[in-house]
């Protein structure tokens, strides 16, 4: 399944609309009824208006009411040519991290990454990702 959930990302990446940077990155959420939600980025003139592919795919996903269903996430990134080639695995931004660290807590899971690269995918667990990160509990 976690090969499908990478190819997935893979294929969202060619989705992107990234004319600024040519940088496509796709992503897709697993659900835990074994559905896939995927997400692209999407570049605005103005970088900080961009939107990240894990962000639109998890805003995708709480848009259709199953973000509680959300267990795994994937993401692909490099070249518009060259995104299934990328040698180098990418992982989440740090804003991205955060975003999934959200689910990860309403979800009270440790949400699995999967980073798709040249031949393969690496995994890792949300809090290898973001071991100090920033949720509800540190509102109280």
């Amino acid at each position: 399944m976690t090969q499908n959930l990478v190819n997935a990302a893979i294929k969202a990446a060619a989705n992107a609309y990234a004319p600024y940077s040519n940088f496509h990155v796709g992503a897709a959420v697993l659900l835990d009824n074994g559905d896939i939600v995927t997400g692209s980025n999407f570049e605005n003139a103005s970088y900080g208006m961009t939107l990240c592919a894990e962000t639109v795919a998890i805003a995708k996903a709480n848009s259709d009411g199953l973000l509680k269903n959300i267990v795994a996430i994937a993401v692909a990134g490099g070249p518009a040519d060259g995104v299934a080639a990328n040698a180098e695995a990418i992982t989440p931004c740090g804003r991205c991290r955060q975003i999934i660290k959200e689910v990860a807590d309403l979800t009270q899971r440790d949400i699995p990454v999967h980073c798709a690269r040249a031949d393969g995918y690496d995994s890792y667990l949300l809090s290898e990702l973001l071991p100090h990160g920033f949720g509800p509990a540190n509102l109280k």
